[in-house]
């Protein structure tokens, strides 16, 4: 039997045990995203309407194609952590397990989808 207090139980559990690292995740990939998505649009931007040969020939290069892999990366990651918030929010039981592992398999599937065709053009 232990004798702990009500405040020693509760201390660094947090409302759901992993709200604080969760929030601060979501911070941490906005912030990268808010740095990414226009470095994205710039690099990606002059090669709209181009031929297939031209595309290929500048995502070969370095900084195109690790600044599209890194975008891919980070929002999928961003994107898998705010629908497992919403998920958490408003679902429970059953639904919300088979909901958020279906969210988060289909957030690796497109991330890596993503990344492989980059590496393909790249390499």
């Amino acid at each position: 039997m232990a004798y702990l207090t009500d405040r020693k139980r509760a201390v660094g559990m947090g409302a759901a045990k992993s709200g604080p690292h969760h929030h601060w995740n979501m911070i941490v990939s906005s912030v990268a995203l808010l740095i990414l998505v226009p470095l994205f649009i710039f690099t990606f931007g002059p090669m709209l309407g181009a031929p297939h040969a031209d595309v290929v020939a500048y995502f070969a290069r370095p900084f195109p194609a690790i600044v599209a892999g890194l975008t891919i990366a980070v929002g999928f990651m961003h994107f898998k952590n705010g629908a497992q918030v919403a998920i958490e929010d408003y679902t429970d039981g059953l639904t919300r397990q088979v909901l958020i592992i279906a969210v988060t398999c289909i957030s690796y599937a497109a991330a890596a989808t993503g990344l492989f065709a980059i590496a393909r053009i790249a390499l």
